[in-house]
């Protein structure tokens, strides 16, 4: 893929997740933002979502790693839609680790002055049609 600026702030944001640093990683979103938290349950507005990361972290144990894998940016005017692979390290209670890779989806929108933020934060992509 061609650089665009949305490859650098994913990578951020995605730091931002590693490190637990949940109230920067809200800047990345918008007040309107929707995450996928997992089939059927997503989180609407920036309260919500970082709520809904608080309650992830506990849930991987504060072992969450997150890394890109390929990504392609389509840009049409203001928006963006993000087709990437986002890989995830956990580890467990027991000392086990795994590896989840996924083909995620994500919409970005630029506002006035030129700010990317995330609209829709769909790491399942896809697959999401599978499980509903």
């Amino acid at each position: 893929m061609a650089y665009h600026p949305l490859k650098q702030m994913i990578e951020a944001a995605d730091k931002a997740i590693t490190e637990e640093d949940f109230d920067s990683l809200m800047a990345f979103y918008a007040d309107d933002a929707t995450l996928v938290i997992k089939p059927s349950l997503i989180a609407t507005g920036k309260e919500q979502i970082h709520k809904a990361f608080l309650a992830i972290a506990e849930y991987f144990n504060h072992s969450l790693v997150v890394k890109q894998g390929a990504m392609h940016v389509i840009q049409g005017g203001n928006t963006a839609l993000v087709i990437m692979e986002t890989v995830l390290e956990t580890t467990d209670n027991s000392g086990v680790t795994s590896c989840i890779s996924r083909r995620a989806t994500y919409v970005f929108r630029e506002d006035p002055a030129g700010k990317w933020l995330c609209v829709i934060d769909n790491s399942y992509g896809t697959d999401l049609l599978g499980a509903m």
